[in-house]
């Protein structure tokens, strides 16, 4: 086997595991262990992204922050932190962006440019899938942690789960007992 793949565990926050936040993945406890038991396999490999707001209220994120008020808040307040859960996960390697997907230059600069990278978090139906396809793009090879990643809704994941699963050979869709299996 070739090159460790790096274990990206996108957006654990507040704002998306609090049950009364509008933005609650109702399953983001269930995503927990999977996603703990997958870093310590990878300790050094381990990147954890949070989603921010930004600065920029220009086209669609105009109308964005307009239908979602509530999450137009400086990056720093409290709701945008990780979950305690999450805070021990990396101690090296943090990408904040204010973009629904995290693949770019600042994830690039710790992972190469064609890495192979393994996929948790939230939303699965949003930041995950937003992550996961222009990474595809650009040459990666992505797995999708099918019980490490929480959706917005339990048909939102499996629909997200499917779309993901038509990329195949440069995506695939694991649970991670078979990604565990093969590190």
């Amino acid at each position: 086997m070739g090159e460790q793949p790096w274990l990206v565990v996108v957006d654990p926050q507040r704002i998306f595991a609090d049950p009364d936040s509008p933005w609650a993945a109702p399953r983001f406890a269930e995503i927990v262990a999977p996603i703990h038991h997958l870093a310590m396999a990878l300790p050094e490999r381990t990147v954890v992204t949070r989603w921010v707001p930004g600065q920029d209220r220009t086209g669609s994120w105009a109308a964005y922050f307009d239908h979602f008020p509530f999450a137009d808040r400086p990056d720093d307040d409290p709701m945008f932190a990780l979950v305690r859960e999450a805070e021990g996960l990396t101690t090296r390697h943090t990408v904040n962006a204010p973009t629904f997907g995290k693949w770019g230059d600042d994830l690039e600069a710790i992972t190469g440019p064609t890495p192979h990278l393994i996929l948790t978090g939230v939303s699965t139906d949003c930041c995950v899938i937003s992550t996961a396809l222009p990474a595809v793009d650009a040459g990666a090879q992505v797995t999708v942690v099918s019980d490490g990643c929480a959706g917005s809704t339990d048909e939102n994941h499996a629909a997200a789960l499917q779309i993901m699963g038509l990329y195949t050979p440069q995506l695939a869709v694991r649970t991670s007992a078979e990604v565990l299996a093969d590190l």
